[in-house]
């Protein structure tokens, strides 16, 4: 371990550059508050792509948010500039900084760019299985020189929408096939939960179609401010393995995870309440009959029995 935390002044800036996808940012907020935690002094400027700047507004461990351009960079004048990327973009952001202190993991492309390199997250947290995303960017926090300690749940803060009767949120969209259940069965649960007195709301990014969800009520391309508000109050959210269900998981509301191709030790629901639902025979191979037992189980609502 090293502690660079103790070379910076009182009040010194500290930029924490954080690129690409919505389940990554919302992870990186347990790394940001053990930052803050541990060196309140510090003025913590974030930089973001612009999609996903909002995950971060009305959070007390970030100060200013940071466009990801080099004169951002280089006006906000960094004492320390974290890279938790890596990519080339990142590190020519990091650069354009300008700061004395360059961190950055050193398994990583680029690392002779660096003066302070991270080790492995197994190095740091003295393990040797696979770590989850949030362990990984936290455990970056720690080598610098923050105590040591339980990492928490990831920070996301919005006030909760008022609807008029229980909502669940529902996200029927992956990156990949592999990675998405079928339409047909969300629209199954979507009537079990109707059964229940509870809404079911579907929601999806500009991208995505949901013209085929439209008998029930949609949320299409909405703000992340929007959907923060929707996700905050929900009873349950039921979706696929995507950025959404880290959303979820950082208001503390139960998941339920649908589970393709990608890693569970790395991507599972950090530090809520979830059920992560496989098959050996692939995602289109599980039974919504497992769904709905997965939903009684959280929530403690029974949904009604019948044949599937």
């Amino acid at each position: 371990m090293t502690n660079v935390l103790d070379r910076l002044p009182s009040g010194a800036r500290v930029a924490i550059i954080r690129l690409r996808s919505l389940g990554d940012c919302v992870l990186t907020t347990p790394a940001l508050s053990l930052l803050k935690q541990a060196r309140p002094d510090l003025q913590i400027g974030l930089v973001v792509e612009d999609r996903f700047a909002d995950l971060f507004t009305g959070n007390p461990d970030v100060d200013p948010i940071l466009a990801p351009t080099a004169s951002s960079l280089s006006r906000f004048r960094p004492h320390l500039a974290i890279n938790l990327h890596g990519g080339a973009t990142s590190v020519r952001l990091m650069l354009a900084a300008a700061s004395g202190l360059r961190a950055g993991f050193g398994h990583f492309r680029f690392q002779p760019m660096y003066n302070v390199r991270i080790p492995r997250a197994q190095e740091i947290l003295g393990v040797e299985r696979k770590v989850h995303t949030a362990e990984h960017l936290a455990s970056a926090m720690f080598y610098l020189g923050v105590p040591q300690r339980d990492i928490p749940r990831a920070r996301l803060f919005a006030a909760p929408i008022a609807r008029s009767r229980p909502y669940a949120v529902l996200h029927p969209f992956a990156s990949a096939d592999d990675k998405t259940w079928p339409r047909e069965n969300f629209l199954q649960v979507a009537q079990r939960l109707e059964e229940l007195g509870i809404e079911p709301l579907f929601v999806a990014g500009a991208g995505e179609d949901l013209s085929g969800f439209s008998e029930h009520t949609c949320f299409q391309g909405a703000p992340l401010e929007e959907l923060k508000s929707l996700f905050a109050g929900a009873v349950v959210f039921i979706g696929n393995d995507s950025g959404p269900a880290h959303i979820a998981a950082a208001f503390g509301r139960p998941v339920v995870a649908l589970w393709g191709a990608s890693d569970l030790d790395n991507w599972r629901p950090w530090r809520t309440e979830h059920a992560v639902l496989a098959s050996p025979n692939g995602i289109q191979a599980i039974e919504v009959s497992d769904v709905v037992q997965a939903i009684d189980q959280l929530t403690g609502v029974s949904v009604p029995h019948r044949s599937l």
